[in-house]
């Protein structure tokens, strides 16, 4: 169910589990990708909500969630560290896709302390975004979107779920979706890294053209802890392409997260 949390950022939209939040063991807080809400998770919190406490954020300016959005990765931190205080969650597993990766892992190197591991879906290093994509919401917000949702969908996957995803950039403001891009633009977590005390799955589909399988592969050979998934027949939705596949991957580093900790 969807749930507002009043926070230093002001009020925040979550989908939690309906009727037991906070009884379970582990916590998976999902973050999401530029321009996207909290339902791009619907595949993860649909069957793995019986298993973990699941917070899928909308960040401020996205779904429900109120105020502006930000132009940089480490103002989304800092408004992740507020959610996170509101929410009350023991060392969560953070899952972020695209920007919410980036802020994942920001986020990791900023308060390893509060957490327990991260999962990186379509992130990296660096996230450059072309640059038309960029002087295109302004110039033309619509089919700016609509080339945004084509590229982040495999080919074989486009005529099932591009209206969906169209959809849901359609729900976000132009200068929202320009502000998450141009936070992704900006990140550089190369000198960062080494402060991430976690570990990482980073999760990257085989046909992901907006944040190829190199960025996650640079991710896990620079990381001090970290594994790599490759996941086929998916672009940079894999979640939603080929969401079994990633919700396995998901149960299987949380629970060796769990035989990791000391007793």
């Amino acid at each position: 169910m969807l749930k507002d949390f009043s926070t230093k950022s002001g009020r925040i939209s979550c989908w939690i589990n309906p009727h037991d939040f906070g009884a379970r063991g582990q916590s998976l807080v999902l973050i999401p990708g530029s321009g996207s809400n909290s339902s791009v998770w619907s595949r993860q919190y649909a069957k793995l909500h019986g298993r973990f406490n699941i917070a899928a954020v909308n960040l401020p300016g996205h779904g429900r969630s109120r105020g502006p959005g930000a132009a940089s990765v480490f103002d989304y931190v800092l408004c992740l560290e507020n959610i996170l205080g509101a929410l009350e969650l023991e060392k969560p597993v953070l899952v972020g896709h695209s920007l919410g990766a980036a802020i994942a892992l920001l986020f990791a190197a900023t308060c390893p302390e509060a957490l327990s591991g991260v999962v990186s879906i379509g992130g990296g290093l660096k996230m450059p975004v072309n640059p038309m994509i960029l002087e295109g919401l302004s110039a033309n917000p619509s089919g700016t979107k609509e080339l945004i949702a084509k590229f982040s969908i495999a080919p074989a996957n486009r005529p099932k779920m591009l209206p969906a995803i169209q959809k849901s950039l359609d729900q976000v403001a132009a200068d929202v979706l320009l502000g998450d891009l141009t936070a992704c633009s900006r990140l550089d977590l190369r000198g960062r890294l080494g402060a991430i005390r976690v570990p990482i799955l980073a999760v990257c589909g085989a046909e992901d053209k907006m944040t190829p399988v190199a960025s996650s592969q640079d991710l896990v050979a620079n990381a001090a802890d970290a594994e790599l998934l490759v996941v086929e027949n998916a672009g940079h939705m894999a979640m939603i392409e080929e969401p079994a596949i990633v919700n396995k991957a998901i149960c299987a580093f949380a629970a060796k997260l769990i035989k990791e900790t000391p007793s």
